[in-house]
């Protein structure tokens, strides 16, 4: 796994409202506060609505929080047939934002959920925060002779998330293209009788690697506007050094009309 690097500019850039975000009239390069501890990303239109990334920054201008914001109306407009597949929404973090661990960020719409059957069958929305770039994501396909090896490969215990476990059976076949290894925290009761679907912080590995980070959230649960405040369980060991998150919040902003989704706390791990 490689932690790509990004060089903040010192150009000052412009602050822009929120209203001009969701009405897609965001600049190309990222947008700061006055207080210039606020980088947005470019907004891309999902559903009725539209989406972005952010990054804060603490006082010393490092990285605090990775997030995403959507519009209430990116909830509409969304295919619901059951025959429709499951649409990829990529956003682009800020170009000026310092480095963490996440290079890549995408949204995408399950209209009928996915496997396991009768788990995460509803409807919902997966957000990615991938540790990896778009062209190694784009390599995890089936036609690839040594996908299965590489599926099969798992990271050493150390350095995935405390309790979380992969999905029973053979990883090379359940490992999702573009994506990597489900990995759920064993805490959850994720497939017993008692589990019920709403929100949950996934995990994921590739090729020996802990790759991403993935909240996933119901439409149904969305609409009713709650909130997560929770802990990230960290690894007992880091592979590659870099800011990595320890809180996961979900809210509603009442004053832009958005769902916030946030991995914040960011903490520096030196590898180990």
């Amino acid at each position: 796994m490689r932690i790509h690097r990004r060089t903040r500019t010192t150009a000052t850039a412009l602050a822009i409202s929120s209203c001009a975000l969701l009405a897609g009239a965001c600049s190309e390069t990222s947008d700061a506060s006055p207080a210039d501890n606020l980088l947005t990303g470019q907004s891309v239109p999902v559903g009725d609505g539209s989406g972005h990334t952010y990054v804060t920054l603490t006082d010393d201008g490092t990285p605090d929080a990775v997030g995403i914001r959507l519009s209430a109306t990116a909830l509409d407009g969304l295919p619901h047939d059951m025959n429709a597949p499951m649409q990829v929404f990529q956003l682009d973090l800020p170009p000026d934002a310092p480095p963490t661990v996440f290079d890549t960020v995408t949204v995408d719409w399950n209209p009928h959920g996915h496997e396991p059957q009768g788990v995460f069958t509803a409807p919902h929305f997966d957000m990615h925060f991938f540790m990896q770039d778009r062209a190694e994501i784009a390599a995890i396909t089936p036609t690839r002779p040594e996908f299965a090896i590489q599926a099969s490969t798992l990271p050493p215990g150390q350095y995935m998330p405390a309790d979380y476990i992969p999905p029973p059976g053979p990883p090379a076949l359940q490992t999702v293209p573009n994506m990597g290894l489900h990995w759920t925290d064993a805490t959850e009761g994720v497939g017993t009788p008692d589990f019920v679907f709403d929100q949950i912080l996934v995990a994921g590995s590739w090729d020996g690697a802990f790759t991403f980070l993935e909240p996933m959230m119901t439409r149904e649960w969305m609409l009713t506007k709650q909130s997560v405040d929770e802990t990230v369980k960290q690894p007992a060991a880091y592979a590659e050094s870099g800011y990595y998150p320890t809180t996961y919040t979900v809210n509603y902003d009442d004053t832009t009309d958005e769902y916030v989704v946030e991995l914040g706390g960011m903490t520096m791990r030196e590898a180990s």
